[in-house]
Parts: C-alpha cells; structure tokens; sequence
C-alpha cells in the first residue's frame, strides 16, 4: 500500500498440500512476517485474504474467505472468514491468496482485475459506511460484476472490533480484520474475475456434488433450515438453559419468543440469501414493516445478533434487534463485541460501579434499544464514551479494573452467544480458543447436553480437541461447516472433495493432521506474543458468580475441574504444561513456498 507496487508469487505443491488453503495458507504467512510486526494497526502487519481450494466450485458451501492478521482486538494471531462471494471472485481473477502490506499515502481501494492491480485513491469514501461504499466502488468501476469487500466508518477510525463487509451483510466480523485496512487508509478491495477454477477431475467433482446435494435436500430440517436459518438455534439454546440473558447473570430470556425465528418468519421475513453456489439459503431478509423503526431492512440476524443485542442487552423487541444488526452491518462493526460491551456498560451503571457521568449522562438499562443504538453510533465514531469502548475488553478494563468480574472475555476477545456454566466442555472449547473466546473452533455443547453429564473429563477434552481440527480443516478448505453442523453432513466427505479437486488422493485423518499443525504454528504465533497457560481459563464470570435463572441455577465452572481438562488437553496436543508447543513444532514451519 505504501509504494503501490504488487507482485505476484507462485507456490509450489509442497507448499499447497501441506497448507491446503485459506486459514492454513494465511497462519504460514504471518508466521513468516510475524519478527516484523510490532503493531497490529502499523504498517508493518499484513492482511492475507485467502478462500482455499474448494472455494467457488460446484458443491454445498462452498464461499468461505478467510482473512489472517494480527489481530488489532487482542494483540495476538487472529482470523475471521466471510461467505459471499467475493472469495470465488477473487479465485477467478486466478489468486489463491492476497497480502496487503504497507500504509497508502491517501485513503483508497485496492482494484484487482485479474493481471491488473492497483491502489486507487478515492478520498471521497471516506465516512461512507459499508453498501455506500460498496456501490459507489462499483460505480467508478462502471461494473455491477465487480466484487467488492468494504469497510465503515469503525474500520476508518480503528475501532478493535471493526469488520470487512461484502454483499451487503456478510461480514467477516471477529478480531478487528476492519481496523486492520483502516489502518492501511483502505476503504475496500475490488476483484473483477473470469478465470476458470482449476479441478483435476471435473466429472468427479460433479457426480460428488449430485450425490451430497440429494443427500442434504432430503434431510428432515432441510426446508426448516432454509425458512429459519441460524434463527432457528435462538429456541433450542433457550429452552437448553444456556442463552446469554443480562450479561450472562442469567441464561433463559422470558421474552424469547419474541425474538426468535418463528416471530422472524410470521411477522419480518421477506426473502432468503445464499452464498455461491450453496443449496441451504440460510441468510434470511427481514424488513420491519410497522413502528418507529419502519423500513428497516437488513439480512439478519443471525442467532449471534439475535442473543447478543437482544436478550443479552435485555431486548425482546425483534425490530430493534433488526435496527441495531442494521447499524453494525453499515458502521462495520462486530454484533458480538458490542452487545458484549454495552451489556457490561449496561450492569455497571445499574450495579453503581459507575455513574451516569461516566457513560456520558446516559441512564443505561436494560431493554432500552435507543440507548443502544446510541452507543453503536458512539463506538462506531469512538465519540464520548464509544472513544474507550471502541478499544475492546481489554481498554475498559485499563480504565475500571472494577469491572473485572462483570465482563466476560477471553484473552480480550469478548466471549460469543453460548454460556459454558452448563457445559464445562464449552468452558474448554473458550479458553483454548487461538483468536480468543470465540464459539466458530467448538461448539461442543449440545453434545454434553446430550450426554447428561455422564461423561469424564477425557470425553470433553477429546470432543474439544476434535472441533478445533475438523472446524477449523473447513477454514482452510475454504467452505462453510453449516452443513455439518445443522444437517450432519459426513465430514469424510470433505476428503474426497479435496481429493478430485487437487487429483491427490486424501483421507480424512490426513487433512485431519494437517488442521492440527496449523493449531500448532497459530498458537506458536500467539506464544511470541506472551500467550501462555494464564490466558486459557473462563472469565471471573464464569469461574465466580453462580447462574442466577434457568436450570442450570448455582452452577459455576469449578476450578480444579477445569484444571484437570486443561492438563489433558496440554498432554493430548504434545505442548509443554505452560501451553506452549515444544521448540521443534516452530522449526517445522520454516520451510518455503515450495
């Protein structure tokens, strides 16, 4: 971005096979810079933006995008991945990766066009949030074809949870990946492609992908699953006792009905969205069509959104909820972060741990929506009191370490939609999470439910340790893991589709292994970053304060317990008892493109 300049690296097999693609072609390549970073918002950090192999071709979820930095929010390794299709884009302008380094001189975008690539400046973006920005790049381009990644105002003032948005609402939303190309005066990046994606058995491929698409078409949620989408995890987790409600003091919201994915369907759901290619549909279009947020109009919300800026923030008022994902998705800003934050914001001022004063004479309460959307305004322009929030977990905590126990994070990552008190397996899965406590490397908890507490402590380490290879194996082959999650798609499936794309037979234990070493180099990047046994344990939260409503009342993550799994969960991946992998995991990653 500094100079302009671009070139373009080939890799080799070796390189590829060992990588495969997106998370595992993006952790490598900030391994190799990570002496040169110092900050993650200097000029010196780079931005990888990498689909992976199996992004863009015909079969069931096949758009994920990841994006790889240092991750400005905490400080250490970060990721966070989109659908769309901006990946498959990116693909047919023939690019397997993208690195952006460097601090352009006047805000622009970067316009790749196959063989052409250049920074643009385009001074006039600057403010415009995400689908302005989006369709004015598309205009000075003169092309609807265009694919175009984009961020708001957040990105543009660095706020730590910023993210990067494409096609309107699909956000790559965790780790501050926005304030990254904030950082680098880039509003957006444009692809133009029309490059055919390289399949060494075409008719394979095909009979794979009828053969699946029958498959997840006939199962029994299939249609549910296109009508709710995500929505439809907002009654299972409710009625589980496990929905974040009032900052986690509580896990069942009274008002979940109002908020769920049949109030979605009967009253605001006006169409479905899909991502390349992909059969479930599962992004939903809602417009609030009555009230004082008339109009409203958004993709979403998703489940996350649902809890963290409804019950979470005591709101049980779908429209607000809608207003408030609309917000985030335009100033380019995490839901989960900041319904996180405005519900420690929210208890703080009700417990008397601070005044009105602090939060800028608002009198904060729960369910109060426009005070809500307030503070998403404020974190977005980081004005008043949004100027600390915008900072994360770990700058409110600078300002009032009083709150310590109110706030509910992982090395600074502020925990997603699920509460662990319940399921101490979750507790695990959060703790030893790489970008921080962050549900997309495990979701172990319907499991344990299941289970009803019949299993040992080796049952939920080997279940953790699991979902963080097979979850994170579909970031590197650049699909979406919703199919497997919701539909039980076969996980060994993703092996043979591996295998006719590259024409290099594969099992599933092998790509499997493969997942674990990139656990591996993504924790060694971390360590060099202090990252050690102190950062994977529940937030105070978790470990002190008892659920206070639902079926899991008095329950805590016990201590000694937790002590025990993390034990076992150090022995099981070979890493010394402090948590950091042996000196020669490190010297394995040294090797070059191939």
């Amino acid at each position: 971005m500094t100079s302009g300049e671009s070139r373009v690296v080939p890799f080799g097999d070796k390189f590829a096979l060992k990588y495969i693609g997106g998370r595992g072609f993006g952790a490598k390549l900030l391994f190799d810079q990570l002496s040169n970073i110092k900050d993650p918002l200097g000029p010196e950090n780079i931005l990888v933006v990498a689909p992976g192999p199996l992004t863009g071709l015909y079969l069931p979820g096949g758009a994920k995008t990841h994006f790889v930095s240092m991750a400005p929010l905490t400080g250490i390794y970060g990721d966070s991945n989109m659908g769309g299709n901006f990946g498959t884009e990116l693909r047919q302008a023939g690019y397997d990766a993208l690195v952006i380094a460097g601090l352009a001189e006047r805000l622009s975008y970067l316009w790749i066009d196959e063989e052409e690539v250049a920074v643009v400046p385009a001074p006039d973006l600057a403010g415009k949030e995400c689908l302005e920005a989006e369709r004015m790049v598309k205009e000075k381009l003169q092309s609807e074809e265009v694919r175009v990644a984009s961020i708001g105002p957040a990105g543009e003032n660095l706020v730590r949870f910023a993210t990067i948005n494409t096609d309107w609402s699909r956000n790559a939303g965790r780790c501050g990946m926005g304030a990254v190309l904030g950082s680098k005066n880039l509003k957006a990046i444009a692809v133009r492609g029309g490059k055919d994606l390289p399949v060494a058995d075409v008719a394979g491929l095909r009979l794979l992908t009828e053969r699946s698409m029958k498959e997840l078409s006939s199962h029994a949620l299939f249609e549910f699953w296109q009508q709710q989408g995500l929505m439809s995890v907002v009654d299972y987790v409710n009625s589980a006792g496990i929905f974040p409600t009032r900052n986690y003091a509580e896990n069942v919201f009274e008002q979940a009905e109002q908020i769920d994915g049949f109030r979605m369907e009967k009253e605001y759901k006006i169409g479905d969205t899909a991502c390349f290619g992909c059969p479930m549909s599962c992004g939903n279009i809602c417009l609030v069509k009555n009230g004082k947020y008339k109009g409203t109009i958004a993709e979403g919300p998703e489940y996350e959104t649902a809890c963290m800026l409804g019950s979470n923030l005591g709101v049980g008022d779908f429209a607000a909820i809608l207003r408030g994902n609309q917000l985030c998705d335009d100033l380019g800003i995490d839901t989960i972060s900041s319904g996180n934050l405005i519900g420690v914001m929210i208890e703080a001022v009700e417990s008397g741990l601070l005044k009105p004063s602090d939060v800028d004479g608002m009198k904060l309460q729960w369910g109060d929506d426009g005070q809500i959307n307030v503070l998403l305004e404020k974190i977005a322009h980081r004005e008043g009191i949004g100027d600390l929030l915008a900072g994360g977990t770990r700058a409110v905590l600078a300002r009032w370490p009083q709150l310590t126990p109110l706030v509910v994070h992982v090395k600074g990552m502020e925990q997603s939609a699920y509460d662990s008190r319940s399921t101490i397996s979750m507790a695990l899965a959060y703790g030893t999470c790489d970008i921080g406590a962050h549900h997309n490397r495990a979701w172990t908890v319907g499991k344990e439910l299941e289970a009803g507490g019949s299993w040992k402590a080796e049952d939920r380490v080997d279940l953790v340790i699991y979902h963080q290879t097979i979850r994170p194996l579909f970031d590197m082959l650049g699909v979406c893991r919703l199919p497997w999650i919701e539909l039980g798609f076969d996980e060994s499936r993703y092996a043979e589709y591996y295998s006719v794309v590259t024409g290099v037979p594969h099992t599933l234990d092998e790509l499997l292994e493969r997942s674990r070493a990139i656990w591996d180099l993504t924790r060694l990047i971390s360590a060099a970053r202090g990252v050690g046994r102190k950062d994977d344990y529940p937030p105070p939260r978790m470990l002190e304060r008892a659920v206070e409503k639902g079926p899991y009342v008095g329950r805590v993550v016990e201590r000694s317990e937790y002590d025990e799994m993390l034990d076992l969960y150090y022995q099981k991946r070979g890493w010394r008892e402090d948590g950091v992998p042996p000196a020669g995991r490190a010297r394995s990653f040294k090797d070059s493109l191939g």
